[in-house]
């Protein structure tokens, strides 16, 4: 059997357990309609989503205004819909970020092991110590508000969660015989680390950095309700929110609606990683 056969067969095993887990089929077309949505927003907004009408300020959803407006007279379902598509850009991008500099530390670390192992790991304890939130504050305080600001800030805050989650699985695919062989026939470290280690512990980082991007997305919506995260009049999930908070009581479709977008995006995402874990775990493959 060739090389190509093998991993088209390697490929429909994967295919086969995903598509098995009818719960992460489910959040995949969710996502698929999500990041559609985002895409699209340009075009399939009804409104203006930065257009003010003080006329229909806080006018209940109806035929013109599906989701209503909001106190500035701006569509509420225009705003969720670039919101989608600022709040979605954040969560990803910041978690690539996050895996790509923490799964390079945490790799390097293990790998390395011996003084710069412990250093760096070390660093990364001290970062773990504060909660998503706590840190995010921390960092955006200290870069400021702003879409690219607030992409590193994030990125930033999970790099050390990258590196912890590399760390362990590098110490134990290290010792592997081939490992030793390869060092033994001369293979650079950085060829080890790229072609032996991390193909090995990609798996695991994964899931995590699927389930985290939703964690992301929450984190967003924290700092900009705070009044830390994308400045208005700039459409976040997070900022439409705060800004509904005061007219909960006599205009809560202000809140209600990007709350929802939220909980489905995050839901959706956790569904995913569900089906992502039973594709790493050799055990559940069929």
């Amino acid at each position: 059997m060739s090389n190509i056969q093998i991993m088209e067969e390697e490929r429909g095993k994967l295919w086969r357990t995903f598509k098995k887990n009818k719960t992460a089929l489910v959040g995949t077309v969710i996502i698929i309609i999500v990041i559609a949505v985002a895409i699209l927003a340009p075009w399939i907004s009804p409104h203006d989503p930065l257009e003010q009408n003080i006329m229909h300020r806080l006018k209940p959803p109806d035929r013109a205004y599906p989701l209503g407006t909001d106190e500035y007279g701006r569509d509420v379902l225009s705003r969720v819909l670039w919101g989608t598509r600022v709040s979605l850009t954040i969560g990803i991008l910041s978690i690539l970020f996050g895996l790509v500099v923490g799964t390079a530390m945490g790799t390097v670390a293990g790998y390395r092991g011996a003084i710069l192992g412990s250093i760096i790991m070390r660093m990364v304890d001290v970062l773990l110590s504060f909660p998503v939130l706590i840190s995010g504050i921390l960092v955006v305080a200290i870069l400021g508000p702003g879409m690219d600001k607030l992409i590193l800030t994030m990125g930033i805050v999970f790099a050390p969660r990258f590196a912890r989650l590399a760390y362990g699985p590098t110490l134990v695919v290290k010792e592997r015989e081939y490992v030793d062989s390869a060092r033994v026939i001369g293979v650079s470290n950085l060829r080890i680390i790229t072609h032996y280690l991390l193909p090995n512990i990609f798996g695991g980082v994964l899931v995590a950095g699927t389930l985290w991007v939703g964690t992301a997305i929450l984190t967003e919506a924290s700092l900009s309700f705070l009044g830390l995260g994308v400045s208005p009049p700039t459409p976040t999930w997070g900022n439409m929110i705060k800004s509904g908070i005061d007219c909960l009581t006599t205009a809560p479709w202000l809140s209600i609606f990007p709350g929802l977008s939220i909980l489905t995006t995050v839901l959706a995402i956790n569904m995913i990683g569900d089906g992502l874990r039973d594709i790493t775990d050799p055990k559940l493959r069929i």
